[in-house]
């Protein structure tokens, strides 16, 4: 007489099925939840207990609760273990807030020589104190108990994120001042008549100095197909030298002017600043935006620009506010797209280099638009 089963028949719908086979053949699940899923679609397909359990290599009585689970309450409940009560926790809610506390303080105020803590530095002051705060719960914690207790929160004591405090009062007066001269020169960009009319040319200026001349002690070795799929380098290198960028970008067209030179007083800005005069209309006027650095606004500045009255007109950022200026952005991709692996031979070497890549830049220039912000300012 054939074996007659004693349980009912898991019902699935079509698109029931289509799930557990997907849970059944996934990688990325559980492998409790895809086993489970296997095992229903198998005795669904009237296969028998034993052999379910062969197959997976489980006990029978494991095969059995999970079929016993999907008739009393569906294969999704099946799926998963269900949450039972457990023992209570062993460390109390007192000392995670302990432990909490000693994470928003430096090391350095309980004695140690860190500024900030690590989780097995942590974990070994928390051993040694937690008897004597009165948590004894604590003393066999880890480091990785430790680190559960701060993700609840979360907090992280080892690391660091830097912010920049506001020195400058007049902060976001300079900064509206900036975004009104950006806006100033979109409509100019879009109405040729009206830049015409005014007859002022816009240049964002700034001063990209400590570029360093980097010599390699060996040859690179070129990317070869099957065989090496990057440049490789030598990791030692000397040093030759540093120079200096001056540079500005005309906002109304994206040429770049510029020098290299070994320093930047202000005896290189005069110098840009007659490299401007030269190169634009004499009955133009100059409206430079540039940073505070000393250079810009020193005796010798100030008395170069009295030859020039009415030439020029500065408008500075504000202090800690370079971002506001445009030519970051074009200081940024020179970092990536050219000066990240730069090696040479001499600083002469760098200087000319420097100068292709400008002139390079030059052949197809990018007018920069700056948009950040202007919306706010001007709704």
């Amino acid at each position: 007489m054939p074996f007659q089963k004693t349980r009912s028949n898991l019902i699935f719908s079509d698109e029931e099925i289509t799930e557990l086979e997907v849970i059944a053949k996934s990688r990325t699940k559980n492998h409790s939840e895809v086993q489970r899923a296997r095992i229903l679609l198998a005795y669904y397909r009237n296969t028998p207990v034993a052999v379910i359990a062969r197959n997976e290599k489980v006990s029978r009585p494991t095969v059995e609760r999970c079929i016993d689970k999907a008739l009393s309450a569906g294969y999704k409940t099946a799926l998963v273990d269900i949450k039972r009560s457990g023992r209570p926790p062993i460390i109390t809610a007192d000392a995670k807030a302990w432990i909490i506390k000693l994470a928003c303080n430096r090391p350095v105020d309980y004695g140690y020589a860190a500024e900030r803590w690590t989780f097995s530095q942590l974990a070994t002051h928390v051993r040694k104190h937690c008897e004597d705060e009165g948590v004894p719960c604590l003393k066999k914690v880890n480091k990785t108990a430790i680190k559960r207790i701060l993700d609840e929160q979360p907090i992280q004591p080892h690391k660091t994120n830097y912010y920049l405090v506001r020195k400058d009062p007049d902060f976001d007066i300079k900064m509206a001042q900036v975004l009104v001269t950006y806006q100033e020169v979109n409509l100019f960009n879009e109405n040729s008549d009206l830049y015409s009319e005014h007859k002022k040319i816009t240049v964002s200026y700034d001063e990209k100095p400590g570029i360093q001349a980097i010599a390699g002690i060996a040859p690179d070795i070129p990317p070869e197909p099957g065989k090496y799929k990057s440049w490789g380098r030598d990791y030692e290198y000397i040093r030759l030298g540093t120079v200096s960028l001056l540079a500005g970008i005309d906002l109304h067209d994206g040429h770049i002017l510029s020098l290299v030179r070994e320093r930047h007083r202000s005896l290189e800005f005069t110098e840009f600043l007659q490299l401007l005069n030269e190169y634009y209309d004499p009955t133009w006027q100059i409206r430079v935006i540039l940073d505070n650095h000393s250079a810009h606004v020193s005796k010798e500045t100030m008395q170069w620009l009295k030859q020039y009255p009415n030439r020029f007109e500065f408008v500075f950022t504000p202090k800690h506010g370079s971002w506001l200026n445009m030519i970051e952005m074009f200081f940024s991709k020179m970092t990536r797209a050219f000066l990240r692996s730069l090696r040479v031979s001499t600083k002469e070497e760098l200087k000319l280099r420097i100068d292709q890549y400008i002139n390079e830049v030059n052949a197809d220039p990018v007018v920069f638009k700056w948009k950040y912000r202007l919306d706010e300012l001007f709704a």
